[in-house]
């Protein structure tokens, strides 16, 4: 069995060659393609457990591929890689949906590492905590993958939906930043709060009547994030 299968999104067709040799080397069955069209015309036609996206490409470019992967395929990994590194940049990735962000350049170590939990996150099996929630106008049901408000059903991301399954679960108790990065994306995190801000932020969206005084997701200051008891 290898370690995951990757499908590499990338133009520069010299790191896309290196990316593909080592990660190969490493145990991964790999695929490549050379532009968005052609990495959604990949994923039609083979199911790979992460995609390797890199934001700054001809064509249709990297924020709308990942916005149409994120559609197209919803439960799929998608690690954005990119030049650039400023907070805004990160939460416009991952507001179009990805969910890891990688700088170029960057160690191959944590790029590995990064992949290996994404894979894990996708071959583990759900946790057996199956109840149904609902705390005020929210209910979340683990099994269907549904939330609701209202009756109303909300469409989230798997992010948010995880996100916002651990909060419900935990409700009247402040979950630590650091906790939640390594719960929901694997023990390699815990530094990454721009992750958490954006995630709650398009949760609050959903899920608020009044996303700048929200009612149900609350922030914990200097600690981290709670949902409402009950």
């Amino acid at each position: 069995m290898t370690q995951g299968s990757v499908l590499i999104v990338e133009d520069d067709s010299a790191l896309r060659h290196s990316l593909h040799s080592t990660l190969q080397a490493l145990g991964f069955s790999v695929g490549d393609a050379s532009n968005g069209e052609n990495g959604l015309l990949e994923l039609r036609q083979s199911s790979y457990d992460v995609v390797l996206l890199d934001m700054n490409m001809p064509g249709i470019g990297g924020m709308a591929t990942c916005h149409k992967m994120r559609e197209l395929y919803p439960r799929l990994p998608i690690i954005v890689l990119t030049v650039l590194d400023r907070e805004e940049d990160k939460v416009r990735a991952l507001d179009a949906g990805a969910d890891d962000y990688v700088t170029k350049p960057f160690q191959l170590s944590e790029l590995a590492a990064r992949i290996r939990a994404a894979v894990r996150r996708v071959r583990t099996p759900a946790g057996e905590d199956t109840r149904a929630l609902q705390i005020g106008d929210v209910a979340l049901d683990p099994v269907t993958h549904r939330v609701t408000k209202h009756d109303e059903e909300l469409h989230l991301t798997p992010k948010e939906f995880e996100l916002l399954h651990l909060l419900m679960q935990h409700a009247g108790k402040p979950l630590a930043h650091n906790r939640l990065l390594k719960t929901i994306w694997g023990q390699e995190y815990g530094g990454e709060r721009e992750y958490l801000r954006t995630y709650i932020s398009q949760l609050r969206k959903k899920i608020e009547d009044d996303p700048a005084e929200p009612q149900y997701l609350l922030t914990e200051n200097y600690v981290g994030y709670r949902f409402r008891q009950e």
